[in-house]
């Protein structure tokens, strides 16, 4: 019993300790940045790594805003809508993923302050609120998405990236354009 309550205060004081130390948060799309600014500062792949950290933050969103739409939402149009952004932007990581390993890049783990923010916001909406908020921000985000994957389909660096890049716009777009069938079915 008292190895347990050493060991329960040891832990305990470890943490203290830590958390002592760490005055701030990491956000793991910010350290991924950093990390792939130290390995690739000399080389040409520095803004393709920003790409795919941007993409990566903005993949795991999707996926997590797809589950809760599969909760949250009230429209069937909406849930299948979320069902098809898991689907595909979980096949889209993975890709990612294993592109990244290739070419050497860390890509965040959670997602970025910025997108967990949105996130939260869109948790607290239920239903039909849900419904509208979701939808409207699928529509605002692949927009700019597509933008952002346009430019790097155009401008990458790497041949490989910028062909990922590219291989996903059509995609992007579909998304779109179902956003914005829903958002304009739902007004």
């Amino acid at each position: 019993m008292k190895k347990i309550a050493w060991s329960i205060l040891m832990a305990a004081t470890v943490v203290a300790f830590t958390n002592c130390n760490n005055t701030k948060t990491e956000d793991s799309k910010e350290v991924a940045e950093e990390q792939n600014e130290a390995k690739l500062d000399t080389t040409a792949l520095e803004d393709d790594s920003e790409f795919a950290v941007a993409a990566a933050d903005g993949g795991l969103m999707e996926v997590q805003l797809g589950e809760l739409a599969q909760k949250n939402a009230a429209s069937a149009d909406v849930k299948k809508f979320g069902e098809m952004m898991m689907k595909d932007h979980s096949k889209a990581s993975e890709e990612l993923k294993t592109l990244a390993a290739q070419k050497n890049f860390t890509l965040p783990a959670m997602l970025s302050d910025d997108k967990q923010k949105k996130y939260d916001d869109l948790a607290q909406k239920k239903g039909k609120d849900f419904d509208k908020a979701y939808i409207s921000f699928m529509v605002d985000d692949h927009k700019e998405d597509i933008s952002e994957f346009e430019e790097a389909a155009k401008d990458a660096k790497d041949p490989d990236v910028k062909a990922w890049a590219e291989g996903k716009l059509p995609t992007l777009k579909h998304h779109l354009e179902m956003a914005e069938a829903i958002d304009k079915k739902n007004k």
